[in-house]
């Protein structure tokens, strides 16, 4: 009679409860991890986004020279949530590279980049670093 209780079979004695929680725990777990990827996700598409629009904006400024194109891009980058990392300027085609804070939990650090190219494209069909004017 070491097993019953009252002539009846033991309860499940709390085991059932224990692996409740802990199933739980890890579901929480997981979801933190989503959580942070899901934010690091969206920082590198934001950066993405913002070095895009940065390098279209100094391409457009591109005929003023390099420092009216890098500075629009600046502009346009820190108006998008970005800092611009880098900004050359070859010919009419305007490269930047811009960071955004992940805004992640404090066990993730840094900041996700983008980098973009715009400019004009040659007649076939390739990018172009350096406009060729050929005379009529």
């Amino acid at each position: 009679m070491s097993g019953t209780v009252g002539g009846r079979e033991p309860l499940d004695a709390g085991y059932a409860t224990v692996f409740a929680a802990a199933a739980i725990g890890v579901l929480v777990c997981l979801l933190g991890l989503g959580l942070q990827v899901g934010a690091a996700v969206l920082a590198r598409h934001g950066a993405e986004t913002a070095a895009d629009l940065a390098a279209l904006a100094g391409a457009r400024e591109a005929v003023r020279g390099a420092d009216v194109a890098c500075a629009r891009a600046t502009e346009v980058a820190a108006g998008n949530g970005a800092r611009l990392v880098a900004c050359s300027v070859e010919g009419w085609t305007v490269i930047v590279v811009a960071e955004r804070s992940c805004g992640c939990m404090p066990s993730v650090s840094g900041a996700a980049s983008g980098r973009a190219r715009a400019g004009p494209v040659a007649s076939d069909g390739t990018p172009s670093g350096v406009l060729v004017v050929s005379g009529a």
